[in-house]
């Protein structure tokens, strides 16, 4: 994460750039609608959370919004800040090595990536609906699988 050469084309980091906007306006509904897909459709992957971080909070519990959990605010800000500085990875600083430490410490394997990324990408066209076009998806589905 040294370097700001980035793996992945113009094209989709002009994409990243343009959606963190609107991605950044909706990234709690988004997140929210990852884990409720995921928690519903992949029941297996609930042990691997803590679940008392998927409450909802009320006023400002734990930093999160009200109506909304601290894990999907969470994943939220960290979607949001990797959009924000698709092109210049040297700015996210150690969030990714501590994000791969907390997933090592909680035995997340190479097999829940997928159900994740399947479950963020489907909520991002749930809640973009129209807007999130087949280039915009391809290039969160890219963006993703970097990470």
């Amino acid at each position: 994460m040294g370097s700001d050469m980035n793996p992945w084309s113009d094209t989709t980091i002009v994409i990243l750039k343009a959606t963190a906007p609107v991605v950044k306006e909706h990234g709690t509904e988004i997140t929210s609608n990852m884990y409720r897909i995921m928690f519903s459709e992949f029941p297996e992957v609930k042990n691997l959370f803590n679940m008392s971080h998927h409450r909802v909070a009320g006023a400002t519990k734990g930093g999160a919004a009200p109506g909304v959990s601290r894990q999907a605010s969470a994943l939220a800000n960290a979607v949001i800040g990797f959009a924000a500085n698709c092109d210049r990875l040297s700015n996210l600083g150690d969030a990714v090595p501590r994000m791969v430490h907390k997933h090592v410490s909680l035995d997340i394997r190479a097999e829940h990536y997928p159900i994740v990324g399947g479950c963020l990408l489907r909520a991002i066209k749930i809640v973009l609906g129209d807007a999130a076009t087949d280039e915009i998806i391809d290039a969160w589905k890219e963006a993703y699988w970097f990470l």
